[in-house]
C-alpha cells in the first residue's frame, strides 16, 4: 500500500490546522472565511491523508476535478496555488485523469450518473450533497452549524483498495 511521504508530526500539524480552520466558536476574524473557501482547504488537503493502491500510485501533478457548477468559485484555485504538484481541473472530460473528484451540490439529480461513471476508475469521490457517503461516495463534507464535517465510506474506498491515514479517520464521522 503507498504510503504518503509526510512524516506523521507533520500530518499532525495539518490536521490541528485543519480542526482550527473548522471548528465551532473559534473566534472571529477580520474576514470568516466561507462554508466553499473552508471546504476548498479540506478537499485539496484531503489527498495528503489518503493511501492510494501499491498498483495504481498517484503521479503529479495530483488532479483535483469539479463537475457540474463550481460552488468554490476561485477559493479552490487560491488553495491549490498554495500546494505544489496540484492540479485542478473543473468540468473534466475524461474521469481517470482525476485523483479526487468533486460532485457539488448542483449534480445532486445526477449523482447516480456521477457514482456509476466514476466506479471503474481509482479516484476518491467528494460531495457535500446530503447522504453521499451512505449512497456509496467515499467522503462526505457536511456544514453542521457552523462547521465544516467529515463523513466517511470506508467500504466505497476500499473496494477500490483506498485506504486513509488514521488521524483523519479519527476526525471523521465513518460508516461502513
Amino acid at each position: 500500500m503507498y504510503r504518503s511521504g509526510l512524516r506523521p508530526s507533520l500530518i499532525a500539524t495539518i490536521l490541528a490546522a485543519l480542526l482550527a480552520l473548522l471548528a465551532p466558536g473559534r473566534p472571529a476574524q477580520a474576514q470568516d472565511p466561507s462554508e466553499y473557501s473552508l471546504k476548498a482547504v479540506l478537499f485539496v488537503r484531503l489527498a495528503q491523508f489518503v493511501y492510494w493502491p501499491p498498483d495504481k500510485p498517484v503521479t503529479p501533478p495530483l488532479r483535483l476535478c469539479v463537475v457540474g457548477r463550481n460552488p468554490f468559485g476561485n477559493a479552490l484555485m487560491q488553495a491549490d496555488q498554495s500546494s505544489q504538484g496540484i492540479e485542478t481541473v473543473l468540468g473534466p472530460g475524461d474521469l481517470g485523469a482525476c485523483h479526487l473528484l468533486f460532485i457539488p451540490r448542483s449534480e445532486s439529480g445526477a449523482l447516480g450518473q456521477w457514482l456509476e461513471r466514476s466506479s471503474s476508475r481509482t479516484l476518491v469521490t467528494v460531495s457535500d450533497i446530503p447522504g453521499f457517503a451512505r449512497s456509496g461516495g467515499m467522503i462526505e463534507l457536511p456544514l453542521e452549524g457552523e462547521r465544516v464535517a467529515i463523513v466517511i465510506n470506508r467500504r466505497s474506498a476500499q473496494k477500490k483498495a483506498i485506504e486513509f491515514n488514521a488521524q483523519l479517520l479519527r476526525l471523521a464521522r465513518v460508516i461502513d
